[in-house]
């Protein structure tokens, strides 16, 4: 067999002893013979292992190894640079004990941001901002993107980005409260839905107004804007020009669902039996209309037309008094009624308008269209 093969094999079957000792050894200070790996023989003086061909010199170093000096911990941590390391276990003094600063742990699971607040960079800059982590934690998922984030990496992009919009500093907090997913978002995406709004002859001050009115619009993407854009203009028949001065007045038709929107372009027209130029009509001044409960409309068209006998022409007219409160509407006709002055027909004397009928403060409606005072409203209201 070869020699490095003996070697091997002794080696293999006796481990070299483990030095006890609490301090490594600098390399190259520790020297193993060859001997040392031999296996004890079975009677006296025999020895397991190959019959060694090296010279008379060598042997003689086989047969006496070097010993490790006995070296000072102090000597070992000089020779390697290095610091002692503390025990666990080590005694400190109390001026040492009191020194010490523990950071705080963080929660491992809340339910509300403000616990997060002290242990994150991020939500503490988010509120100097102005944003109110109370109502960001109600949005599904919001809490763990902000966590998520880095401020300096992730969100400071973000916040020149809508400046560069035209949102004031001031209002960026309000902003992020509605819409803290935009943080997320990627900025050349951002960057590419307000280009196609300038592309579609949206002015700065326009997106501005969209923006700051709608908080989700730019997490559309472009496909979905022009989808809605042209949904928009064909389902009402509108022109270009009305339909982007539409969506800069009430953009929320542009993130808002569908579905109620077709809904109550249907009830105008097959339940309330307004023509489709009328209807057109209605939404232009009125848009809010398309995004309103179904339920309320069928309320206040029913009294307005069935109960106060107003005609779809009037309505036309005046669709702002589908936004006002039904409950309005009822007292101050009641009250009008009660006076002898409930009149709504403009070829009549003592013609009373629709808009003066629920726009005005009571105030006003009593001395100036009622023709009495805040007094008596109030007192025929505690008779109803």
């Amino acid at each position: 067999r070869s020699r490095g093969g003996a070697v091997q094999a002794c080696c293999g079957a006796a481990p070299l002893p483990v030095l006890r000792s609490a301090h490594r050894l600098p390399p190259g200070r520790l020297r193993v013979s060859v001997a040392d790996c031999a296996r004890p023989s079975r009677a006296k003086g025999e020895v397991y292992g190959p019959r060694s061909s090296l010279p008379a010199a060598v042997k003689q170093e086989q047969a006496a190894p070097e010993t490790v000096s006995d070296l000072s911990a102090a000597k070992l941590y000089e020779d390697w640079d290095d610091v002692p390391p503390s025990s666990a276990l080590e005694e400190i003094s109390e001026e040492e004990a009191v020194k010490i600063v523990a950071d705080p742990l963080l929660p491992p699971h809340s339910s509300t941001l403000r616990d997060y607040v002290d242990h994150s960079e991020t939500l503490t800059k988010l509120v100097h901002l102005g944003v109110d982590l109370s109502q960001v934690e109600k949005r599904q998922k919001a809490g763990q993107l902000l966590l998520t984030l880095d401020f300096e990496k992730d969100i400071t992009k973000i916040l020149l980005f809508l400046k560069d919009v035209g949102i004031e500093d001031s209002q960026l907090g309000p902003f992020l409260t509605k819409n803290p997913y935009i943080l997320g978002e990627d900025l050349e995406a951002l960057e590419t839905r307000v280009a196609y709004l300038k592309s579609k002859k949206f002015g700065n001050a326009e997106i501005t107004q969209m923006v700051s009115r709608a908080p989700y619009l730019l997490l559309f993407s472009v496909e979905r804007l022009d989808n809605r854009l042209g949904f928009l203009k064909n389902e009402l028949g509108l022109s270009v020009k009305k339909t982007k001065d539409l969506v800069i007045r009430f953009p929320r038709l542009l993130t808002g669902k569908l579905e109620p929107v077709k809904e109550n372009l249907q009830v105008c027209q097959v339940e309330f039996g307004f023509q489709r130029n009328e209807v057109q009509q209605i939404v232009f001044k009125t848009p809010k209309i398309l995004t309103a409960s179904k339920k309320r409309l069928r309320q206040t068209f029913d009294y307005l037309h069935n109960i106060m006998g107003i005609p779809h022409n009037m309505l036309t007219r005046f669709p702002q008094v589908f936004n006002s409160k039904l409950l309005r509407i009822k007292e101050r006709h009641m009250f009008l009624i009660f006076l002898g002055r409930a009149q709504y027909d403009p070829t009549q004397p003592s013609y009373i308008s629709l808009d003066q009928l629920v726009s005005l403060p009571d105030e006003v409606f009593c001395t100036e269209i009622a023709k009495a005072s805040m007094q008596d409203f109030e007192k025929f209201l505690k008779t109803i």
